[in-house]
């Protein structure tokens, strides 16, 4: 169930890494992951976090992160190449955490149902479980990232790739959700 849910969250994480390998990453997938989590558990025992009206707006987050990650691609494209500037490459935390909260909705609308009926002790069983595939996938897109094809891509056009793949995430989120009656 959590490799269903999750595996466009490869791909991202790929991006993320690839743009500066960084514990900020990792720390930022497991605060959106555990607010994924705490939606879906809250939904299971009724307390209703999310209303599933409000779900598809999540992808207002990502879009605004890639057009935000576009616009300084575009201000920096003829900025000299610079090491010392690298951390500033890698996304922070929250913005890790938003794209991952965001990309959520289909963890959601899973989890909430199985949570339902699985009970306290399901709940805490499944939520090990997930909290341990992320740190898989942390490691997997870390691996992605650093295999040489595709670290010379990202480092090339991670700049381009990072807000395609953001504006692509808030949009199918947006659209899939019917939001907006699109």
């Amino acid at each position: 169930m959590f490799a269903a849910t999750n595996v466009d969250d490869l791909l991202v994480l790929a991006v993320f890494f690839g743009r500066a390998a960084s514990w900020r990453i990792v720390i930022g997938q497991y605060a959106g992951f555990l607010a994924i989590l705490a939606a879906s558990v809250l939904g299971a025992l009724g307390a209703g976090l999310l209303p599933t009206a409000v779900i598809p707006y999540l992808g207002l987050l990502p879009l605004f992160l890639g057009i935000r990650a576009a616009l300084r691609a575009w201000r920096e494209r003829h900025a000299p190449a610079d090491s010392s500037t690298e951390t500033s490459k890698a996304p922070s935390a929250w913005q890790v955490a938003a794209v991952t909260f965001a990309n959520g909705g289909d963890n959601i609308g899973v989890y909430v149902p199985v949570f339902a009926v699985s009970g306290p002790g399901g709940m805490t069983i499944y939520s090990l479980v997930f909290l341990i595939g992320v740190g898989l996938w942390c490691a997997a897109g870390w691996w992605l990232a650093t295999r040489p094809v595709i670290a010379r891509a990202l480092s090339r056009r991670g700049h381009v790739i990072l807000p395609v793949v953001l504006i692509a995430i808030g949009l199918t989120i947006l659209i899939e959700g019917d939001a907006f009656g699109l």
